[in-house]
């Protein structure tokens, strides 16, 4: 079948069988461009007996996990759609699998925008089943470009499956649809209805975005799911790890936002692609097991729940660096991500990165948030296939190059270090100043 591959932010996952894969690498350098001239997408040979399949937002994190998973099974063949002119391989991928597959024609790139119906068109004719996982970074709260891509750039991707006789379309959600940032989620189920008041701008549009796919189920022989992946880990990823590492060098992860006590729901990658082969083969298979599968959304984890800052420690740890261990109240770190918010919003045109410690952030570092997969389980096969330990230690050997001995000794890092301890403590003091100890000296009778 021909499989059609998105660019996907969030992370994604895996069925019964146990495989092994050449996942991305960020620490290669050599960059192999290929398919600058890249064969119309109706002018596509696949192999006999296989199927093909888009996967929007294909070179993201999850995407690529998941591309490759679909070529080591068999029976697919993988159209992988992305912004970019051409594919651009990491080495380890031009030695593996995709990079075979390109060449031998069971992997095709295709270019396209989203928000470009007739490029979403080209690029989904002639595919089987679509996994649409393309989305910006969820930690741009920007509502225009988050919408742009998440609402109508999925309405394309529905409307181009419909006009194309797309077969099956599985989307890559998110289970922040259901957290408003203020109520933990405690093994929470599919039952839970999609929040009133969203996090960030990411989640809403998500959250609209999965409702479009929800209703197109069923429309000109359409079926259609969601998956919603919880925090998602492993190699290759560019967000998680190496902003905590960046953190760790900067002397900023000593401290514990909140408490330290919220529990998680984490998902190595390989699970998230295998949840989405699971989606697939269950719309694929008898009228009974499709149609009960199709029209539903479905949380997806690795069923083993863990405190959130021990996960981030044995991170930290595995990669030589200390453990968090100064606990700072989400109350008085929140006035201080407004106010980090606020600059950026300023600051953006003129080129600031998207910071840390923004109150969307604060929410969800502080707060728990565990799901059920039971259904997941009941009506797709869902079995995570990579433990949490397992995907813990692969996720650490992956990233050599961010460990504490790995980085260049300067003088005077403990110093920095220092500095960024008082720092916090400085802004933690004056917001107490000017706002605790203000309030009350205000409602203290003035003795003369």
């Amino acid at each position: 079948m021909h499989v059609i591959i998105v660019i996907c932010h969030e992370r994604i996952s895996i069925t019964n069988l146990q495989l092994t894969f050449s996942c991305f690498s960020i620490r290669s350098l050599k960059q192999i461009k290929i398919g600058a001239k890249r064969t119309p997408a109706h002018e596509q040979t696949m192999v006999a007996g296989e199927r093909w399949c888009v996967v929007t937002g294909g070179r993201g994190f999850a995407a690529r996990h998941l591309v490759v998973m679909l070529l080591n099974c068999g029976g697919y063949s993988v159209r992988i759609s992305d912004l970019g002119p051409a594919i651009a391989l990491d080495a380890d991928e031009e030695s593996g699998v995709l990079g075979s597959a390109l060449s031998s024609g069971r992997a095709h790139y295709v270019a396209a925008d989203l928000r470009d119906k007739s490029q979403v068109l080209a690029a989904l004719d002639g595919a089987e089943v679509v996994f649409h996982m393309a989305a910006p970074d969820s930690s741009i709260n920007n509502y225009q470009l988050q919408y742009s891509v998440n609402v109508q750039g999925t309405k394309n991707v529905i409307d181009a499956c419909i006009e194309q006789k797309v077969k099956r379309l599985i989307y890559t959600s998110s289970p922040s649809v259901v957290f408003d940032g203020v109520h933990e989620i405690i093994h929470g189920d599919e039952s839970l209805p999609y929040s009133s008041k969203h996090n960030d701008s990411y989640s809403a549009t998500k959250a609209e975005g999965e409702c479009l796919v929800l209703k197109s189920n069923g429309t000109n022989g359409l079926l259609t799911c969601c998956i919603r992946p919880s925090s998602i880990f492993g190699p290759g990823d560019k967000l998680l790890v190496p902003s905590l590492i960046a953190a760790a060098r900067a002397g900023k992860s000593k401290f514990i936002i909140g408490d330290g006590s919220n529990i998680y729901d984490f998902t190595y990658v390989e699970n998230v692609a295998h949840a989405h082969i699971c989606a697939d083969q269950a719309l694929a298979s008898e009228k009974c097991i499709a149609e009960k599968a199709g029209g539903q959304a479905y949380f997806i984890t690795n069923m083993e729940r863990i405190k959130f800052w021990a996960f981030m420690s044995f991170i930290l740890e595995g990669l030589g660096y200390d453990r968090p261990n100064i606990k700072l109240p989400a109350a008085v770190v929140m006035p201080i991500g407004h106010m980090v918010e606020l600059i950026y919003k300023i600051l953006a045109p003129y080129g600031m990165k998207v910071p840390q410690l923004t109150p969307s952030r604060i929410r969800l570092l502080s707060r728990s948030r565990t799901f059920d997969c039971t259904k997941a389980n009941d009506r797709l096969g869902y079995m995570p296939i990579v433990t949490l330990q397992e995907g813990l230690r692969r996720t650490i050997e992956a990233y050599p190059h961010l460990r504490a001995d790995a980085k260049t000794k300067m003088d005077g890092t403990s110093k920095g270090n220092n500095k960024q301890v008082l720092a916090v403590v400085l802004i933690i003091a004056a917001y107490y100043f000017f706002f605790v100890w203000g309030k009350v000296s205000n409602k203290t009778p003035a003795h003369f």
